[in-house]
């Protein structure tokens, strides 16, 4: 391990290294030894940063989670139709949020979290918020409440499903939802 007396990225470091950590053995098998590894800091450095596991746990799903609403910003930013929008949730569903399989892990590993524990179904909450945000652009709020959770479903079944399910089905899905949505 090399020694750093000065390392201002230090932190960030550990945070994105907890994530790396999450993706390869899961919230169960993550440890500070772990994350001090692969972020090549003294073990030290994790009870300086951070007073527990909870504490990098909620740094680093909290930034898993703003990256993944600012995909899904991005992708829904310059969409006008249905046929845009339907295809940009496909490419949601199908590449932005389930072509990692790290990303995979890390997004079903903080469901869990948040399935036990309030601070973590707070950062999920704050993420679905971001999502419905960009959603209602196109469409009112109960529509947008409605394809966010349609997305996530869709989501988990094109991830884990053994049966790869193609686009062309996950379009059709999107359209038939949409049918009595008006898009703007």
């Amino acid at each position: 391990m090399s020694q750093r007396r000065h390392d201002p990225e230090r932190r960030d470091r550990i945070i994105d290294s907890a994530l790396a950590t999450i993706a390869e053995h899961g919230v169960a098998g993550t440890t500070h030894r772990k994350v001090a590894k692969h972020a090549d800091v003294p073990l030290g450095s994790m009870t300086y940063h951070f007073a527990d596991m909870d504490e990098l746990l909620r740094e680093a799903f909290t930034r898993y989670a703003r990256r993944i609403a600012r995909r899904f910003a991005d992708r829904l930013a310059s969409v006008s139709g249905t046929d845009q929008l339907v295809a940009a949730i496909a490419d949601l569903v199908h590449h932005d949020l389930s072509e990692s399989p790290e990303d995979v892990v890390l997004t079903l590993e903080l469901y869990t979290l948040a399935a036990r524990k309030p601070d973590f179904r707070r950062i999920t909450h704050d993420w679905m918020g971001q999502s419905r945000a960009v959603l209602e652009r196109h469409m009112d709020a109960t529509a947008a409440f409605e394809v966010d959770a349609l997305i996530e479903g869709l989501f988990i079944h094109v991830s884990l499903d053994q049966q790869p399910r193609s686009r062309a089905g996950t379009e059709r899905a999107i359209r038939r939802f949409l049918t009595d949505v008006p898009v703007r």
